[in-house]
């Protein structure tokens, strides 16, 4: 629903079967849903040349451009940096998710020793 609302107020607004189109080219995790990670990977499949030229997420990396010389030095300066901002928060979100990835993977790992350790006890107590 966010990209939904967010896709209108740009101006390209998509269909429902649009929007899900454009989740699953970048869902990475198999959600269903958009982490802000697979977000910004918009944005590097579009510098990368990896989009279809008419898909949702092509209008949505082409709508964070800036024209300088309808803009000006100045807008496009502010919005250099407004990105050169958001991809230092990336690289602290990035962090983060590769904190809470490990976290699973430990919890699930402590999750099957125990299951392994009752397994034993039940046989122990079977025989």
């Amino acid at each position: 629903m966010e990209l939904k609302l967010m896709m209108e107020k740009l101006g390209a607004p998509q269909t429902h079967l649009g929007l899900k189109s454009m989740i699953k080219e970048v869902d990475e995790d198999f959600d269903g849903k958009l982490s802000f990670r697979e977000f910004l990977l918009i944005f590097h499949k579009a510098a990368a040349g990896e989009l279809q030229e008419d898909s949702g997420l092509m209008a949505l990396a082409k709508l964070s451009e800036i024209d300088v010389a309808l803009e000006g030095v100045k807008g496009a300066k502010d919005f250099f940096e407004a990105k050169v901002q958001a991809l230092n928060c990336a690289s602290k979100f990035e962090a983060e998710l590769k904190a809470e990835q490990d976290e699973r993977k430990q919890a699930e790992e402590k999750r099957r020793l125990r299951q392994a350790a009752f397994r034993e006890l039940k046989a122990a107590f079977s025989t």
